[in-house]
């Protein structure tokens, strides 16, 4: 029994340490291929596990060091892996006070304070809309909405971030051009009003994707305050550019004559998108439009075509000039003026709305080079601009919510829209 006992201990000992050491190298190698890409990028963002993973391993192969080779290179391995599983949090300190230091530099050293009473005033106006009096409605008295108090809370990557209830009508048609059917997906906070609004764009390559995408940070947004507009777009190959770009113009032109019924506040509207969404969101944004833009929020958004066709990533797993080529239907030397048309960086010029640009690192889809190119003309047109580089993360790493990488990022992105739609 007790020899069982010690066999058990031995294969459970290995694989712990084969499991956690298989994920644990994908914090410092990328992704070779497209199916690959979800270790490279979700390894990063489960690295407390890893921690826990790799310590385990470890502790049960000290047991057998003595009397096998084998376990000794074992318990040399794990140590390396728990070296590695912790480089993302080791970052993490450096990355945060970069990101504080660009939110003061662009916002002003008080935007925290800002953030937080633009949060409560919201929360007052909401109740004084939905209850139609002022009577017992005290902005001292109301409780501070629930906002991340940290930029990063370990027992979030365990539990997951806590859920608000909030109010969902997805199915929304705006548009059907070509005969195809775009719809919208809104997320309403609980109480009924017209709110400050994130339109939301998402991303995949403009060839894939639906307004339900990333319901976790809508419902987030929507519990704090805001109505969160998700909106669809004609996809690539079939639709070439600029039909995703006038899908998006024309989703705010339906917001715009629909906003009493949408609980959108016209005058206070940010746009946000992802990869794809992000470089469509910019362009929305950098352009004059009907609606006033407050704010864009720009997550690993591509913003120079031109630039990203010839300067590729190593390595490249969504093959970059064909997804280009998909979308513009061509090279840059076959559609020079288009591929200029479909840049945001193309449209920089001063007096554009606030923009917060995040990028990971490790990013092989989208290099953060890229994003700070715009950060830096931005900046030399005088506009403001928030640059956060999360040095460890890669493309999409927000789709793992409660993540090390999104953590970061929410705390700074709630912020940033408080700021800018007060």
């Amino acid at each position: 029994m007790q020899n069982l006992l010690k066999a058990l201990l031995r294969g459970l000992s290995l694989f712990i340490f084969g499991v956690a050491f298989f994920l644990t190298v994908w914090i410092v190698i990328p992704a070779p291929t497209f199916a690959l890409l979800p270790l490279g990028v979700g390894a990063p963002e489960i690295s407390p596990w890893l921690i826990g993973a790799n310590t385990i391993a470890a502790l049960l192969t000290l047991w057998y060091v003595r009397k096998s080779w084998l376990f000794r290179l074992v318990l040399i391995c794990s140590l390396v892996s728990l070296t590695i599983s912790t480089l993302p949090l080791r970052q993490f300190p450096t990355a945060n006070q970069e990101a504080a230091k660009s939110m003061e530099t662009a916002l002003g050293a008080d935007y925290a304070s800002v953030s937080r009473s633009t949060a409560l005033m919201r929360l007052q106006r909401a109740m004084v809309e939905a209850t139609g009096s002022t009577v017992g409605v005290d902005v001292v008295n109301v409780a501070e909405p629930p906002t991340r108090s940290q930029p990063f809370v370990l027992i979030d990557v365990f539990r997951g971030i806590p859920e608000q209830p909030v109010r969902t009508t997805a199915g929304i048609p705006f548009a059907t051009p070509d005969g195809v059917p775009l719809t919208l997906t809104v997320y309403h906070p609980p109480l009924k009003g017209q709110h400050p609004t994130i339109v939301v764009i998402y991303g995949g390559a403009w060839q894939n994707g639906s307004p339900n995408d990333d319901a976790p940070f809508s419902r987030y947004m929507a519990a704090r305050g805001y109505t969160v507009v998700a909106i669809d777009y004609r996809h690539a190959p079939q639709y070439r550019f600029p039909a995703q770009f006038d899908d998006v113009k024309t989703a705010l032109a339906y917001i715009q004559q629909h906003a009493v019924e949408l609980e959108v506040d016209l005058n206070r509207v940010a746009l946000m998108g992802r990869s794809a969404g992000a470089h469509l969101a910019m362009l929305a944004a950098y352009q004059p439009g009907n609606i006033p833009i407050r704010a864009v929020v720009n997550y690993y958004g591509p913003v120079d075509l031109t630039k990203g066709y010839y300067d590729l990533p190593h390595p490249d797993p969504i093959n970059s000039r064909a997804v280009l080529k998909a979308l513009l239907g061509g090279t840059p030397e076959e559609f020079p003026a288009l591929y200029r048309q479909a840049s945001p960086y193309s449209y920089v010029r001063p007096a554009l709305p606030p923009s917060l640009l995040i990028y990971g690192g490790r990013d092989h889809l989208v290099q953060a080079k890229f994003g700070r190119s715009l950060y830096d003309q931005l900046q030399a047109t005088d506009n403001r601009a928030v640059w956060i580089e999360i040095p460890w993360a890669e493309h999409v790493f927000d789709k793992v919510f409660n993540g090390v990488s999104n953590q970061l990022a929410l705390y700074y992105t709630e912020r940033f829209l408080a700021w800018a739609l007060q």
